[in-house]
């Protein structure tokens, strides 16, 4: 006769029993886990569905951002923001456009925009040519398929075939700077591993990104000790030193580390505004020339049009192998990076094309919004105005700062790409936020603390301009 085994039977139902309450226990928690989100999200919608909220909807908005930025963002950024305060309860909370170039925060306080989203706003806030662009496409199709020819992104690749300096021809789009840069990185690497060159030379401040093959040309040791080992082969150099950069690449060749590219910025956004010398890219193009090596071109931050001309290698007269650009290409609306090659260079991504993709890169509405950009800049010849409006903008800040040399160590720049550097980090904060107080937005580099720069829209009129001359005379009398 067999036994059976009641106990185990029981056991087995037992466990069965547990299982169903969890699940149900399980699918409650999910049912309120749905709903909450769904209420939550329908709430923000109807928050951004309205241009403006009233008092209870404002200090809402407010709390719980801060909230949400110490809970599921960064708590990091409570500390940074000039706009919150000390004990990290209030903070001034962006919330929309103003004109070209002002925004305002959730309170209504209206701010001249001297920081441009960090130089993206280069046809100015909301331009109307840019939104309509993008809300024509958006109603035709968002996003493509991937598998069908894609008609906007070959304009925009035309387009900047036709616009940038020199040879420079073929175009990948990815969504940022950094994913310019390293498009660039992988196009020098691909193209000169067939000559045995697989080193770079960077610059010392300089800013290239900080993904890690963008990191490794990046100069800030607190942006890359926390990752390292980056990408290997990077060395970098002072930047301007024509001397130092010639015996690198003579060195680095006579150990067998043969240069593959060099990557400089045209001006050095992030490293605090840093010119270089006259003539210093025209030696690099030289040395570039008798060694074989490619110059990638960094105008992330200078190109379209920010420094007086639409590209900044333009005023120094050379011509890149390879450019990178992102920021303004969007037009202030939507995010858009681009690499852009000779024929000779790009030509290794010939044979397979999906060697180096994105999902988004070159997508519709990010297209439309770069052609409708670069449209903009020539229709109203913005470079121009940059170059005109900045000299007068540099001379304003000059005549403004030149009383105050105990705090104010030098005001440099070009077109609307300016820098005002400090004798400490301390006081350049200081003036940050009491320019902030007072309704002007600016900010410190990343690199050099004590500089903020000032990069408006392009489209900035000089009353503004003004006004932001007789704010700072007031916040460095405060300091003095």
């Amino acid at each position: 006769m067999m036994n059976y085994d009641y106990t185990n039977n029981i056991n087995e139902m037992q466990l069965k029993i547990k299982i169903k309450q969890k699940r149900k226990v399980s699918s409650l928690n999910e049912q309120k886990v749905r709903k909450n989100v769904l209420e939550y999200s329908k709430k923000i919608l109807s928050f951004i569905a309205k241009d403006e909220l009233d008092d209870n909807e404002k200090e809402w908005l407010t709390k719980e951002t801060v909230n949400n930025f110490k809970e599921f963002v960064n708590p990091g950024f409570l500390e940074y923001r000039k706009s919150v305060t000390e004990d990290g309860q209030f903070a001034s909370v962006e919330w929309k456009d103003d004109g070209p170039n002002c925004f305002k925060d959730v309170n209504g306080k209206s701010y001249i925009d001297c920081l441009g989203g960090f130089g993206i706003f280069n046809v100015g806030h909301s331009n109307p040519k840019v939104i309509k662009a993008v809300e024509d496409q958006l109603a035709r199709q968002g996003l493509n398929s991937q598998e069908l020819l894609d008609p906007l992104r070959s304009v925009l690749a035309k387009i900047l075939a036709e616009i940038t300096p020199g040879k420079l021809k073929y175009s990948f789009f990815g969504n940022s700077g950094t994913e310019a840069v390293e498009g660039a990185i992988k196009l020098a690497k691909i193209h000169q591993q067939k000559n045995g060159k697989y080193h770079f030379i960077s610059a010392v401040s300089g800013f290239h990104g900080k993904s890690l093959g963008a990191l490794s040309a990046t100069a800030k040791g607190a942006f890359r000790k926390p990752f390292m080992p980056l990408a290997s082969g990077f060395k970098h150099v002072p930047y301007g030193d024509s001397d130092l950069m010639y015996s690198m690449i003579k060195t680095s060749s006579m150990v067998g580390e043969d240069i593959a590219a060099i990557i400089l910025e045209p001006i050095q956004g992030e490293g605090g505004i840093i010119l270089p010398p006259a003539n210093y890219f025209q030696n690099v193009r030289e040395m570039c020339n008798e060694f074989g090596i490619l110059l990638i071109a960094d105008e992330v931050q200078t190109g379209m049009g920010r420094t007086g001309k639409m590209f900044c290698m333009e005023h120094y007269g050379v011509e890149p192998d390879i450019i990178c650009m992102a920021k303004s290409l969007g037009g202030g609306v939507m995010p858009i990076g681009a690499v852009t090659a000779t024929e000779e260079v790009f030509s290794n991504f010939f044979p397979n094309p999906f060697i180096h993709t994105t999902t988004f890169g070159g997508n519709p509405i990010s297209c439309a919004a770069g052609i409708a950009a670069i449209n903009v800049l020539l229709e109203e010849d913005l470079p121009q105005r940059a170059e005109i409006v900045g000299e007068y903008f540099l001379n304003q800040l000059r005549d403004v700062t030149k009383n105050y040399k105990n705090l104010v160590h030098e005001v440099r720049g070009r077109g609307l790409m300016i820098g005002i550097e400090f004798l400490s980090d301390k006081i350049g904060y200081n003036v940050s936020k009491g320019l902030f107080d007072m309704g002007v937005l600016v900010a410190g580099t990343l690199i050099n603390a004590k500089t903020i720069r000032i990069e408006p829209p392009l489209t900035i009129e000089k009353k503004q301009c003004d006004k932001v001359c007789v704010s700072l005379d007031e916040v460095l009398k405060k300091l003095n």
